[in-house]
């Protein structure tokens, strides 16, 4: 009984110019279950493997016009998933390795034996199969690779995200706690400063009213004029730590900003400075107390305009979004030096030997006092940004 043959499936294109070879092979494949396409050139069968991606192509070794080497090196290179076996009347190992070499899966001699010719097309097949699912195994694993290196990017990304948080928290915790400190410090201090001042500026008094001698006139007035510097100090303490009276009100936050820096003309105008609005859109009304917002303005811009004493540019920077206004005040002075940045806020803390280091405490203790947040948002030599959020609605 004659042996069944083994059906395949697959598309198998032949380049060969001898007739007899196409016409044979072609019967051979095609019993066996394989497509077959025919060329009897190179430039032929290129455009079929172009047209139709056959899986093999048998391709001659000897052939006009373009030799079978130089097609079997063109199909490599513009079909790499197609593969080549040669056929070959030539049987040298210098032949073999040099096909072999270009790219060649295989290589048969002519004349062959049909079931060897069978097999070898069967191998190859195979062979391809697996080095095409070994490639897509590889793109998958560099693509595998990739997102799991995005992956890791976006996971440090977002711990650097929450410790910064964490961070950021952790300061505001302490300038809590420092407020918190300075309010009951400031309150016992204030009482038992106030009184022993007040005997003081009274019998200074009393002692200037039956006093005719005017250059102790003048010592005793200077001494009053110390007891008034010294009760202003202990308000500005309070100030710091402890909300005073209040009154809740609608407030338009450019009209705030426009009339403080109406305040500061003088000293605007003598320290030759210019000042730029860049209201980018007005706000709407906030509920707050005008006398409150209008010393964080007031603090803010008496800094600026200490650090530009020879002339610079105060910008006022006003925006909203859904949730907060955000006001930004920036000058052209030299900047606030990176190792201080992080005590600016702190009570007592100042560079300026006539300052008292509470403006800034006063500024923090006001925006929290309305659930916002101020930052120094850049500083260094071109100079100094603050950015101030308040909450919209409260």
């Amino acid at each position: 009984m004659a042996k069944e043959l083994k059906q395949q499936s697959g598309r198998v294109l032949i380049i060969d110019d001898e007739k007899v070879i196409l016409d044979l092979t072609s019967i051979i494949l095609k019993n066996r279950g394989y497509t077959v396409f025919t060329a009897v050139d190179a430039p032929s069968g290129f455009e079929i493997i172009d047209a139709s991606q056959p899986e093999l192509v048998l391709l001659d070794y000897m052939m006009p016009d373009m030799d079978g080497l130089t097609a079997l090196k063109e199909i490599r290179r513009r079909f790499p998933d197609t593969y080549v076996i040669m056929f070959t009347g030539k049987g040298s190992e210098e032949i073999a390795v040099e096909l072999m070499k270009a790219g060649a899966s295989d290589y048969i001699l002519k004349p062959f034996n049909n079931q060897d010719l069978a097999d070898r097309i069967e191998n190859v097949l195979k062979i391809r199969g697996i080095e095409l699912k070994n490639r897509e195994l590889l793109r998958e694993r560099e693509m595998l690779l990739a997102e799991i290196e995005a992956w890791n990017l976006e996971l440090e990304a977002r711990v650097q995200e929450k410790s910064e948080a964490l961070q950021r928290a952790q300061a505001e915790i302490v300038q809590s706690e420092k407020l918190a400190t300075l309010g009951y410090l400031s309150a016992g201090m204030a009482h038992e400063i106030r009184n022993p001042l007040n005997s003081i500026s009274l019998f200074v008094q009393l002692i200037k009213s039956g006093m005719e001698d005017l250059e102790k006139l003048e010592y005793v007035e200077k001494i009053l004029k110390e007891i008034d510097r010294i009760d202003g100090i202990l308000r500005k303490l309070l100030d710091a730590s402890k909300r005073p009276k209040f009154e809740i009100m609608d407030v338009m936050i450019d009209r705030v900003i426009d009339s403080t820096l109406e305040i500061f003309s003088p000293q605007i105008e003598l320290h030759k400075i210019k000042v730029e609005r860049d209201y980018r859109s007005i706000p709407p009304a906030i509920k707050a107390d005008p006398s409150e917002l209008e010393q964080i303005f007031t603090n803010l811009f008496l800094n600026s305009i200490n650090e530009m004493p020879l002339a610079g540019t105060l910008k006022v920077q006003l925006n909203y979004d859904a949730k907060y206004i955000v006001v930004r005040v920036s000058d052209t002075g030299k900047g606030i030096p990176p190792e201080n940045i992080p005590y600016v806020f702190d009570p007592f803390f100042t560079t300026n030997s006539r300052g008292t280091g509470l403006g800034l405490s006063v500024v923090l203790r006001i925006v929290k006092n309305y659930k916002g947040k101020i930052e120094v948002e850049k500083s260094d030599a071109s100079g100094t940004t603050f950015c101030i959020k308040l909450p919209l609605n409260g």
